[in-house]
């Protein structure tokens, strides 16, 4: 059975965790204290590579913390079993460790590769969106052995360029 301090360390590392990717797709510009003004400017409709995947991402973000808060009902919920309150926290732990494979994927491939990425993980399948316009099958190889390096079980890993 979960008890209030598990809930309540759980319920601040989830904070924390949404805090910090809100913090890492800030603008940088802001804290440089530069102020840009936008009067007259054209706006563009057409989104570029980097908005594309803060856009994946943040899509991303919202559909775990849906799962997470209905997750987060089923463990606070007086009529829930202890069972079910179990199952309700093992997957609450098992989507922010996904999350924080996630990121640190991400980090590798910007770190090792010089490309920005989006990568979503569902069980044993891993979808990598590059933001890229050369479309490089070697680079795509490269990218999908540097993954899989990071599990010790197979994984389904696809790869996708974004224009």
């Amino acid at each position: 059975m979960i008890n209030r301090q598990n809930l309540w360390f759980l319920t601040l590392f989830s904070f924390i965790l949404v805090l910090g990717v809100y913090y890492i797709t800030l603008p940088t510009d802001i804290f440089k204290g530069e102020e840009t003004t936008a009067v007259n400017e054209e706006i563009d409709v057409s989104l570029s590579q980097n908005d594309k995947l803060i856009a994946l991402r943040v899509e991303r973000d919202e559909e775990i913390e849906t799962v997470m808060a209905t997750l987060q009902e089923k463990l606070i919920s007086p009529s829930s079993t202890a069972e079910e309150k179990n199952t309700a926290f093992e997957e609450l732990q098992i989507l922010n460790l996904a999350k924080g494979k996630e990121i640190l994927l991400e980090e590798k491939i910007l770190d090792k590769y010089k490309i920005k990425s989006f990568i979503e993980m569902n069980g044993d399948e891993i979808k990598v969106t590059i933001a890229s316009n050369e479309h490089n099958s070697s680079l795509a190889n490269n990218i999908m052995r540097s993954v899989q390096e990071e599990f010790a079980e197979k994984k389904y890993i696809t790869i996708k360029f974004e224009n």
